[in-house]
């Protein structure tokens, strides 16, 4: 019969790569070009986290938005929720998958909500000053600012998992005593 738990090493490697895939998200997120937001027929008017572009057709100008302090304040956070997100990843690497560091986890759950609430912050920032000094029509928001968010939902449901772990520390180690639901009378 296959088994597979939290204390078998060959399944703890299942909350890092949630983290792996959240820095993938991220990447995704801070590095797209294409756009967070675009006009209603993405063929005037987009911007990413970095530019804002208009035009048409193949005539595109484009200008920094690293001019606006919000522009500044949305890529710096981000940049440091990645930064502490893949410090996150390597700890929790070191204290589920090379060794089993129990005492590790609270501080990886800690990492996590910090690299939540910057996220968040920036999320928010970035579609309220766009609408207040850039917005011109109807908008949408894309598929990169999309991963921004699911980024950050990786790392709220990663935090939980890392704050309640340590409550199984028996279950973890493989000390657990069996529980059977099956009783004689």
């Amino acid at each position: 019969m296959f088994r597979c738990g939290i204390a078998y090493p060959r399944c703890r490697w299942i909350v890092p790569l949630l983290l792996l895939f959240a820095i993938i998200f991220d990447i995704i997120a801070i590095a797209a070009t294409s756009g967070w937001v675009e006009d209603e027929d993405a063929k005037t008017h987009y911007a990413n986290m970095w530019e804002q572009c208009r035009g048409k057709n193949d005539k595109w100008v484009c200008e920094s938005l690293m001019e606006n302090s919000w522009a500044q304040a949305v890529a710096a956070l981000m940049i440091i929720g990645l930064i502490i997100l893949i410090i996150a990843f390597i700890i929790s690497c070191v204290a589920l998958c090379c060794s089993l560091n129990i005492t590790l986890l609270p501080l990886i759950g800690a990492l996590l909500i910090i690299v939540v609430v910057l996220q968040i912050i920036a999320l928010i920032i970035y579609p309220v000053k766009f609408n207040e000094e850039l917005f011109e029509g109807h908008y949408y928001y894309t598929w990169a600012y999309g991963f921004g968010w699911g980024a950050t939902i990786l790392c709220i449901g990663c935090a939980v998992l890392f704050c309640c772990l340590p409550r199984y520390e028996d279950e973890l180690s493989g000390l657990a005593k069996t529980k059977y639901i099956y009783s004689s009378a």
